[in-house]
């Protein structure tokens, strides 16, 4: 077991990393932690084991905000702040609207059509599908039902829970995050000023210090009363303040990983070590002192450190925000239908199915395709020009201006992989050497060969140092960033 591999910088870039397989991990650890307490009323799963600070499905949360924090300030560092919240829209709101439109128009019809034998007063009811759209358009469920097509299955005992998609409540708060990434990249602090955000997890850790210091068993942002909740945009409703301390610290935490990437090691001993103190805080206390920062070091060091044949899972289809908004959706209809009454594993088994089937649809229909608008609007590269010159020579060598675009971060993904190719990027090379000048080539006498590549360091058109190979690989690492979406 080694002390260090590496640093962060070193090893989490591009798509060589395990991300896909843990965020489908922790986004159907949502679903089974759902399944207790959606199919059977019974509390959620680890909430006896932590002795009620947290449960499987709170957990996954806080994971993904530490994830959504890495990805989303690597973003918001390289990208113009009005470009970033645009891939940030297309990446949350596409997915999440086409969910409430197939809420509203296909899962609650069809049950109101099973429950009433009609449909009859579904589409004039009071909080009818229209009204839902409307209400829950803005990344926050104000409206928890559709036609009251649960209450029905409330009042028929089958149902436990009063909202039809109350998964949807945290992406109001990864929005919120979203906004404050934004602000620390105008101010300069993601590229100028790191300190700051160094700063802003110790306050944030210092208010969760004094809420769980003497409650080794404390809850969280259940048990946290700092304030009552307000509203900062009406159609985003309510935000609770409590909330608010708790998730943004562990987005933070994954802020500060990025930022700091190059001083963090990728140590076995220290993931080991983490995922110790994890259990250990989670079973015997105090997990928002020493656990909540075990496990994001610990997500991290497992999504490079993996065998390599976890890396291909999900490494190119991010089933995971699918899941995540669809999974609640999903088991309430299995429950109004009567799916629990098989029992737990049965339910639990087509919860997980359905719940992935229709994050594949989404995926591949919604999200992907939304993906591809992410550059509308910017202009294209153009094609290098060839000199006459090194036409005419018979070889093709890459111009200024293409070693340009591909340090720009503009080459194909191979390239950027490739920072220590034979070809430097940002430097011409010569044409080949015809012939001596002042000399005819003698017959039988073959033309010199085009001169190799020389070492030294690479410089543009400009005659300027070209950019880093790390730059280079801003390429495969930009596709990387923007494919994930990390939602609580």
């Amino acid at each position: 077991m080694r002390w260090s591999h590496g640093s962060v910088a070193e090893r989490f870039s591009g798509r060589d990393n395990s991300l896909g397989i843990i965020r489908f991990v922790l986004a159907s650890a949502v679903v089974v932690s759902h399944a207790s307490v959606l199919g059977f009323g019974d509390k959620e799963f680890g909430h006896y084991f932590s002795h009620g600070q947290t449960d499987l499905g709170k957990l996954a949360v806080y994971g993904f905000f530490v994830l959504s924090g890495i990805l989303v300030t690597r973003s918001g560092k390289r990208l113009p702040v009005g470009r970033f919240l645009w891939h940030r829209a297309l990446r949350l709101l596409p997915g999440l609207w086409v969910c409430l439109a197939v809420t509203a128009f296909v899962v609650a019809p069809f049950l109101y059509w099973r429950q009433q034998g009609g449909l009859e007063g579904f589409w004039g009811h009071s909080r009818g599908p229209l009204d839902y759209l409307w209400s829950n358009w803005a990344v926050a469920p104000r409206q928890n039902d559709v036609s009251g097509v649960i209450a029905t299955s409330r009042d028929s005992g089958l149902a436990h829970s009063p909202s039809i998609d109350a998964a949807l409540w945290s992406l109001r708060y990864e929005v919120l995050c979203y906004f404050g990434v934004a602000i620390l990249a105008i101010t300069g602090v993601l590229t100028r000023a790191r300190r700051a955000v160094l700063l802003l997890v110790v306050v944030l850790g210092w208010l969760i210090l004094q809420d769980a210091v003497h409650a080794p068993f404390w809850a969280g942002s259940d048990d946290s009363s700092y304030s009552v909740s307000f509203v900062l945009v009406e159609v985003m409703g309510k935000f609770d303040p409590d909330v608010i301390l708790y998730l943004s610290f562990a987005f933070a935490v994954g802020s500060l990983i990025e930022l700091y990437r190059e001083r963090v090691p990728v140590s076995d001993v220290l993931g080991v070590t983490s995922a110790v103190v994890l259990m250990v805080t989670i079973h015997y206390g105090y997990l928002f002192i020493f656990g909540l920062l075990a496990f994001a070091y610990l997500l991290l060091w497992l999504a490079i450190r993996l065998p390599a044949p976890f890396r291909r899972i999900a490494s190119r289809n991010d089933y995971s925000y699918g899941i995540y908004i669809y999974g609640f959706v999903v088991q309430q209809a299995l429950v109004a239908l009567g799916g629990a009454r098989w029992g737990f594993w049965p339910f639990l088994l087509m919860s997980l199915i359905g719940s992935t089937a229709v994050a594949a649809f989404s995926w591949h229909l919604v999200e992907r395709p939304a993906m591809k608008l992410k550059d509308l609007g910017l202009r294209r590269p153009e094609p290098a020009v060839v000199p006459a010159s090194v036409a005419d020579s018979g070889t093709t060598k890459p111009t200024a201006a293409a070693g340009s675009a591909t340090t720009a971060g503009a080459g194909t993904p191979a390239d950027a992989r490739r920072p220590g190719a034979h070809q430097e990027p940002g430097r011409s090379q010569e044409p080949g050497r015809s012939q001596e000048p002042g000399r005819s080539q003698e017959s039988g006498r073959s033309q010199e060969p085009a001169r190799s590549w020389e070492p030294g360091p690479a410089r543009a058109a400009s005659g300027r140092p070209a950019k880093s190979a790390q730059s280079a690989a801003d390429g495969p690492e930009r596709e990387f960033t923007e494919s994930r979406f990390t939602a609580g």
